[in-house]
């Protein structure tokens, strides 16, 4: 499960939407849960938010975002927090430089930074929620869904011994916009898919993890 990235830089994120306007946040270079980031959800049309890092729905406390950053895709439709933002199809893509996970094949937590080979940032799928009324960075929220990845070559190295692995969804960029204006369930469903490992580059870092 992810829970801490570096989001891509804002003159980065021309490239993730077919609209050219010029997008104008501020955000930290890196992103926890509770921290806002920039998102791009599929409201009228696909148009940037900053919002926290951590579904927030309207009956929520501001605080589950430290609970709700990680969506598992298969009970995203179920689970209380996240079935609102999945079934009205409030998809969203987050932009990433890397994302951060812990290994433990030393026998300790060692962090690791995985990153685009190419060193380009990339587009992970998440689900959305706003809430009006709120003045805060919970306004707008999101949450990164992850599969199992328990027959991953990169990522089935990554979390405590005996746990379920799991990854993030990393979007191909031919994908963005097929994922953003999916129209059914099945559609979703079908473009949450592993990442080819060979477009990734792993290696261990001194970025804390906690």
């Amino acid at each position: 499960m992810c829970s801490h990235f570096r989001p891509a830089e804002v003159q980065e994120l021309g490239r993730y939407s077919n609209k050219p306007e010029k997008v104008k946040l501020i955000y930290p270079s890196d992103t926890w849960p509770g921290i806002g980031a920039p998102v791009l959800v599929n409201q009228g049309g696909g148009n940037w938010q900053l919002g926290a890092f951590g579904l927030v729905p309207y009956w929520a406390e501001p605080a589950l975002a430290r609970n709700t950053y990680n969506a598992r895709s298969e009970t995203v439709g179920e689970k209380h927090s996240f079935r609102n933002a999945w079934t009205r199809r409030q998809f969203c893509i987050i932009p990433a430089r890397c994302i951060y996970e812990p290994c433990y094949e030393s026998g300790r937590a060692v962090p690791w930074q995985i990153e685009q080979a190419d060193g380009t940032p990339f587009g992970i799928a998440g689900i959305w929620e706003h809430r009006p009324g709120d003045e805060g960075i919970t306004r707008w929220s999101f949450s990164m869904l992850t599969i199992n990845a328990d027959g991953h070559p990169l990522m089935n190295r990554f979390h405590r011994p005996g746990e379920e692995k799991r990854s993030v969804v990393i979007l191909p960029e031919t994908q963005y916009e097929d994922w953003l204006f999916a129209r059914t369930e099945h559609e979703a469903r079908a473009l949450l898919q592993p990442f080819d490992p060979a477009r990734m580059n792993a290696f261990t870092t001194q970025a804390s993890m906690f």
